[in-house]
Protein backbone atom coordinates (compact mmCIF):
# COMPACT_ATOMS: atom_id res chain seq x y z
CA UNK A 1 0.00 0.00 0.00
CA UNK A 2 1.33 3.32 -0.76
CA UNK A 3 0.33 7.11 -1.72
CA UNK A 4 1.72 8.83 -4.61
CA UNK A 5 1.91 12.86 -4.10
CA UNK A 6 2.32 14.65 -7.32
CA UNK A 7 3.66 18.22 -6.74
CA UNK A 8 3.78 20.57 -9.75
CA UNK A 9 7.61 21.41 -10.35
CA UNK A 10 6.53 24.47 -12.59
CA UNK A 11 5.40 26.55 -9.84
CA UNK A 12 8.88 27.02 -8.29
CA UNK A 13 7.11 26.81 -4.09
CA UNK A 14 9.31 27.48 -1.47
CA UNK A 15 10.17 24.31 0.48
CA UNK A 16 7.35 25.11 2.99
CA UNK A 17 5.02 25.87 0.50
CA UNK A 18 5.90 22.60 -1.37
CA UNK A 19 5.37 21.02 2.00
CA UNK A 20 1.88 22.55 2.90
CA UNK A 21 0.65 21.43 -0.18
CA UNK A 22 2.09 17.45 -0.27
CA UNK A 23 0.61 17.24 3.33
CA UNK A 24 -2.90 19.01 1.76
CA UNK A 25 -2.86 16.35 -0.74
CA UNK A 26 -2.22 13.55 1.07
CA UNK A 27 -4.62 14.35 3.93
CA UNK A 28 -7.62 15.26 1.14
CA UNK A 29 -6.75 11.86 -0.73
CA UNK A 30 -6.92 9.30 2.71
CA UNK A 31 -10.31 11.05 2.96
CA UNK A 32 -11.44 9.82 0.10
CA UNK A 33 -10.80 6.25 0.47
CA UNK A 34 -12.50 3.29 1.31
CA UNK A 35 -12.33 2.21 5.46
CA UNK A 36 -10.22 -1.07 4.43
CA UNK A 37 -7.70 0.74 2.28
CA UNK A 38 -7.35 3.59 4.82
CA UNK A 39 -6.95 1.50 7.63
CA UNK A 40 -4.29 -1.61 5.69
CA UNK A 41 -2.48 1.84 4.57
CA UNK A 42 -2.43 3.40 8.09
CA UNK A 43 -1.32 -0.08 9.33
CA UNK A 44 1.58 -0.63 7.22
CA UNK A 45 3.54 2.58 7.64
CA UNK A 46 1.50 5.22 5.76
CA UNK A 47 4.04 4.55 2.54
CA UNK A 48 4.03 8.19 0.82
CA UNK A 49 6.25 9.33 -2.48
CA UNK A 50 6.44 12.86 -3.87
CA UNK A 51 6.34 12.64 -7.50
CA UNK A 52 6.86 15.90 -9.75
CA UNK A 53 4.75 17.26 -12.63
CA UNK A 54 5.65 19.48 -14.96
CA UNK A 55 2.10 21.85 -15.23
CA UNK A 56 -1.45 22.04 -14.74
CA UNK A 57 -2.26 19.66 -17.79
CA UNK A 58 -0.46 16.81 -16.82
CA UNK A 59 -1.58 16.87 -13.01
CA UNK A 60 -5.18 16.92 -14.44
CA UNK A 61 -4.05 14.30 -16.86
CA UNK A 62 -3.35 12.06 -13.63
CA UNK A 63 -6.53 12.65 -12.13
CA UNK A 64 -8.60 11.48 -14.61
CA UNK A 65 -6.13 8.56 -14.90
CA UNK A 66 -7.13 7.79 -11.33
CA UNK A 67 -10.81 8.37 -11.60
CA UNK A 68 -10.64 6.06 -14.75
CA UNK A 69 -9.04 3.45 -12.38
CA UNK A 70 -11.13 3.55 -9.11
CA UNK A 71 -8.65 4.85 -7.05
CA UNK A 72 -8.85 7.83 -4.35
CA UNK A 73 -7.29 10.70 -5.33
CA UNK A 74 -7.15 14.64 -4.27
CA UNK A 75 -6.46 17.57 -6.22
CA UNK A 76 -5.08 21.04 -3.88
CA UNK A 77 -6.31 24.55 -5.38
CA UNK A 78 -4.52 27.01 -3.47
CA UNK A 79 -6.52 29.38 -1.72
CA UNK A 80 -3.63 32.26 -2.97
CA UNK A 81 -2.74 33.79 0.81
CA UNK A 82 0.90 33.85 0.02
CA UNK A 83 2.74 32.58 -2.91
CA UNK A 84 -0.05 31.07 -5.20
CA UNK A 85 -2.67 33.00 -7.21
CA UNK A 86 -6.09 31.69 -5.45
CA UNK A 87 -7.41 28.14 -7.25
CA UNK A 88 -3.96 27.65 -9.12
CA UNK A 89 -3.54 23.60 -8.79
CA UNK A 90 -0.57 22.75 -6.98
CA UNK A 91 -0.61 18.98 -6.27
CA UNK A 92 -2.62 15.57 -6.37
CA UNK A 93 -2.25 12.85 -4.36
CA UNK A 94 -3.33 9.03 -5.90
CA UNK A 95 -3.77 6.63 -2.78
CA UNK A 96 -3.33 4.88 -0.98
CA UNK A 97 -4.01 2.27 -2.38
CA UNK A 98 -1.68 -1.10 -3.40
CA UNK A 99 1.75 -0.14 -5.41
CA UNK A 100 0.62 -1.85 -8.55
CA UNK A 101 -2.31 0.28 -9.26
CA UNK A 102 -1.38 3.56 -7.96
CA UNK A 103 2.15 2.94 -9.80
CA UNK A 104 -0.32 2.02 -12.99
CA UNK A 105 -1.15 6.26 -12.71
CA UNK A 106 2.01 7.48 -11.89
CA UNK A 107 4.94 4.86 -12.58
CA UNK A 108 6.56 7.17 -15.07
CA UNK A 109 6.95 10.09 -13.00
CA UNK A 110 9.82 11.90 -11.61
CA UNK A 111 10.73 11.99 -7.76
CA UNK A 112 10.58 15.56 -6.59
Amino acid sequence: MKQAIVARADLGMGEGKLAAQVAHASLMAFEDADRQAASEWKGSGQKKVVLQANGESELFELADKAEREGLPHAVVRDAGHTQLEPGTASALAVGPARDDLVDKVTGDLSLY
